[in-house]
C-alpha cells in the first residue's frame, strides 16, 4: 500500500513516491502490474507532474521501464555470473533474492551416442541418465538445462528431488561424487522457434548456448548442453588481481 506522504517534510514529495515505490518494488508489490499515473496520482494525492517526476527518477535507476502507449511496467533483473570458477546458476538466482526452482522435462535411462559418447568417453549404446529441466528466475523461465551422466555412476539422481537446487549438489549428496574441475564453451545464438517459446524469449533476443564438460578426477561426470535467456543474464570475467566488480544497476 501507498505511504501517506509528510507534507511537511523537506524532502520533495517526488522524493517521497521515489523511496515508498523503490520500497514497494523491492518488496514484490507490483509482480503483476506497476500503477498507471492516474493510479500513482490518485493513491498518493499529488499532481500528475509530481508523479511523472518521480517514475522518471525510478526509470534513470533502471527499476522501471517507461513505453510511449503502454506507461510504466517492471525492469526484470539481470542476474550476473562470474566466470572465475565453478558456478551454479541455483546459488546465482538464490543470491539475487529471487525464488529458484525447476520444471522436469525428463528424467531417464537411455543408450548414448553420437558426441555425447564422445566427450564422456563411453562406449556408443552404453545406459547414461539423461535429465532435462527448464530452470525459472521467480515466475520466468531462464534457462533450459539437458545433462548426461554415466549411469554406472549418477543413477541414483533418477530418484531424487530434481525441482530445485543445483544438479551438483544432488550428485554430492546422492552420489557422493563431487566435482573436481571441467570446462565450457560459450557463444551467442539465435534460439529457434521451440526453445524461444519454451523459454518464453521476447522477440529478436539472443540467449547464450553453453556446453560444458565436468570432471571427478580425471574423469568426465557430466555433459551438459544449456540455453540460457540473454536478457536475463550476463557474464562478468574477473582476473585475480583485479578490482571488484561493481555492477552498473542499483541494489
Amino acid at each position: 500500500m501507498a505511504a501517506t506522504l509528510d507534507r511537511s517534510s523537506p524532502l520533495p514529495l517526488w522524493a517521497q513516491i521515489v523511496d515508498d515505490l523503490r520500497r514497494r518494488l523491492l518488496g514484490a508489490e507490483f509482480e503483476d502490474h506497476f500503477p498507471t499515473d492516474e493510479e500513482l496520482t490518485r493513491d498518493y494525492e499529488v499532481s500528475r507532474q509530481t508523479v511523472r517526476e518521480a517514475v522518471r527518477h525510478l526509470t534513470a535507476e533502471g527499476l522501471v521501464v517507461r513505453q510511449r502507449g503502454r506507461g510504466s511496467s517492471i525492469t526484470q533483473p539481470i542476474l550476473e555470473q562470474p566466470l572465475h570458477s565453478l558456478y551454479s546458476l541455483a546459488s546465482t538466482v538464490r543470491a539475487g533474492g529471487i525464488e529458484e526452482r525447476s520444471e522436469v522435462l525428463a528424467a531417464e535411462r537411455c543408450p548414448v551416442r553420437g558426441d555425447v559418447a564422445t566427450q564422456l568417453d563411453v562406449d556408443s549404446g552404453n545406459q547414461v541418465v539423461f535429465i532435462e529441466r527448464l530452470r525459472f528466475a521467480g515466475s520466468e523461465p531462464i534457462a533450459w538445462d539437458r545433462s548426461w551422466l554415466p549411469a554406472d555412476q549418477a543413477g541414483a539422481l533418477l530418484g531424487a528431488d530434481l525441482s530445485s537446487g543445483g544438479l551438483y549438489d544432488l550428485l554430492a549428496a546422492h552420489c557422493s561424487l563431487r566435482i573436481t574441475g571441467g570446462w565450457e564453451r560459450i557463444k551467442p545464438v539465435i534460439p529457434e522457434p521451440t526453445a524461444r517459446k519454451l523459454l518464453r524469449l521476447p522477440p529478436k533476443t539472443a540467449a547464450f548456448s553453453i556446453e560444458r564438460l565436468a570432471l571427478v578426477g580425471d574423469q568426465p561426470i557430466e555433459w551438459r548442453r544449456s540455453l540460457i535467456r540473454g536478457d536475463r543474464y550476463s557474464l562478468i570475467a574477473q582476473w585475480p588481481s583485479g578490482a571488484p566488480v561493481r555492477s552498473d544497476r542499483p541494489t
